[in-house]
């Protein structure tokens, strides 16, 4: 029996959706289509978001319940008017992305199970000129919403006094988003650059609260993650519906409505409304770009003042100024430290071969965060002696990179346990291999020479 199909006529085209019954959202009952008409509903400011610019596809075939995969290379059957552009990545491979610039491309993409939407902080006319500052505002584990307010309002204190409007959303998951509409006039390391400078100013401002440290050893309270600014990285963008069981959205906003609002607000449910009463909050986004001098004239006095670059993610090139991409407790450990046992029948452990001086035990590894969580629960559960001495900062929840997708490590640092209590590092809660099939793949290529 042939799969259903509801056809759509949108911006003069037809669209089809297929499986539009498909539920994508089991606890709220909504589908696939529901999900495309949100999408329609919005259509004006969800484009504003990402309107001529390529865009790496995350595709929950499944719902969002299901697993993702990042898709940057555009699907090779796709109709004829769906626009593509060339991009090349750190890695030196280049790829042809999507572009969206109506609302029939939207509800395409959408279609193929992008929950939400990704967009690159360029336009596909000129790939090497970003013109958004993306301030990332990530809170650590134990940090309230108002704590997260509050930071906000020190970046955009920190925006505005170098010459750039800045505009708020919610992230749609736990953090905050600001960005900045800048003149097309600087590179992505310049860009970059600023958001350092940004992200170090704040601190200066709020230094119980905020931090620019890379290291999560190091970090506290909301970390600025400047490192969103660095070529081939994107964040969900307005109107974006993220994968929570609320079916949330990255919701604009204007300032006078950041103090006190509620991120749980803003729903596939509430943002039609909202928007056909209040209209775009970011609709003047476009006329208010910026120069970038100012930042970086402050970036300039934090190199004189002996600051330099801040770390990079691992796959970038190394900056000549950049510190050592190596966290600093197993810095300072040098040989003194040990590498820590691996799980059973794991060939690495929770710090790879390095040497390290913190008692870390590694609990899971696992296809979703839902899941390894879940496992850190059951292991709680099974050492009552060890829970209560745990803070915040000693379950380390990581997003790791796979073949096209991200999976979850947790480790756990015994450092606040009394030792005689310290457990010894056991089967892995949660054991997902995020290679299982490729190295198969691999292995039978050198077999078959």
């Amino acid at each position: 029996m042939p799969e259903r199909k509801e056809l759509l006529d949108v911006a003069g085209r037809e669209v089809a959706v297929s499986n539009p019954d498909k539920v994508f959202f089991p606890s709220l009952g909504l589908t696939k289509l529901d999900l495309v008409r949100y999408y329609l509903a919005v259509a004006e400011g969800a484009l504003g978001g990402i309107d001529g610019r390529p865009m790496a596809l995350k595709r929950y075939v499944n719902g969002a319940d299901g697993e993702f995969f990042f898709q940057k290379r555009a699907p090779s059957s796709r109709p004829g008017w769906i626009e593509t552009v060339e991009l090349t990545f750190p890695s030196g491979r280049s790829a042809h992305e999507i572009v969206i610039t109506d609302e029939a491309q939207l509800a395409w993409i959408v279609n193929l199970g992008c929950i939400d939407l990704n967009p690159h902080p360029v336009r596909a006319f000129d790939l090497d000129h970003p013109d958004e500052l993306r301030i990332d505002l990530d809170p650590m584990p134990g940090i309230g919403w108002g704590q997260i307010l509050e930071v906000a309002a020190a970046a955009r204190e920190v925006l505005e006094e170098h010459g750039l409007t800045a505009w708020p959303k919610t992230s749609g998951s736990k953090g905050f988003h600001i960005y900045a509409r800048l003149e097309r006039n600087w590179t992505f390391r310049e860009v970059r650059r600023a958001a350092v400078a940004v992200a170090r100013e704040v601190e200066r401002r709020e230094p119980a609260i905020a931090t620019s440290r890379w290291w999560k050893e190091e970090r506290h309270g909301v970390f600025l993650d400047y490192n969103q600014n660095a070529k081939d990285r994107t964040i969900a963008s307005v109107y974006s519906v993220r994968p929570t069981p609320d079916a949330r959205v990255s919701a604009p906003l204007t300032w006078d409505e950041v103090e006190g609002c509620d991120p749980a607000a803003f729903t596939v449910a509430t943002m039609p409304e909202r928007f056909a009463s209040i209209g775009d909050p970011w609709a003047g986004m476009d006329a208010a770009a910026g120069s970038l001098e100012s930042l970086l004239a402050l970036a300039e006095r934090d190199d004189k003042a002996g600051l330099g670059d801040a770390p990079w993610p691992p796959h970038y090139e190394k900056t000549e100024d950049e510190p050592p991409r190596v966290q600093p407790s197993k810095r300072r450990a040098g040989r003194d430290g040990e590498v820590p046992p691996p799980a059973p029948g794991k060939s690495s452990g929770p710090t790879g071969r390095r040497r390290t001086t913190a008692p870390l035990v590694e609990i899971a590894r696992a296809a979703t965060q839902k899941e390894a969580l879940n496992g850190l629960e059951r292991w709680k559960a099974r050492h009552p002696e060890v829970a209560p001495h745990l803070e915040p900062a000693d379950v380390m929840v990581d997003a790791m990179r796979g073949r096209s997708t991200t999976w979850t490590r947790i480790r756990v640092n015994l450092r606040n346990v009394p030792p005689k209590d310290r457990p010894k590092q056991e089967e892995l809660e949660v054991d997902y291999d995020p290679w299982e099939g490729m190295r198969e793949q691999w292995e039978g290529m050198q077999r078959d020479g």
